[in-house]
């Protein structure tokens, strides 16, 4: 069975890869994924090569109803980012 890793894990593996400290591989990481969020947010893909790429995705508005009452609602849209791995990576 898989075991769940945290972002602490993976801080801690990257330190200990390339003989930085704990604090210059968060700093690191967390720079790398603000970039990613800026530069997705700006309308850009982001491809990481054996790795996977980060896409916006735009959902419409749309109409739906709740579920307690039956009602008909608004949906606003929305945006997401979205990740797909590339294939050997599944």
């Amino acid at each position: 069975m898989a075991t769940k890793e945290t972002l602490k894990d993976v801080v801690a593996q990257i330190a200990n890869d390339n003989n930085v400290s704990r604090g210059v591989a968060n700093d690191v990481l967390k720079q790398a994924f603000a970039y990613i969020n800026t530069s997705v947010n700006a309308g850009n893909e982001v491809r990481i090569n054996d790795f996977g790429t980060f896409k916006l995705k735009e959902r419409a508005a749309r109409k739906g109803r709740n579920p307690a009452t039956g009602e008909e609602i608004e949906i606003a849209a929305s945006k997401s980012i979205t990740f797909k791995p590339v294939k050997h990576a599944k």
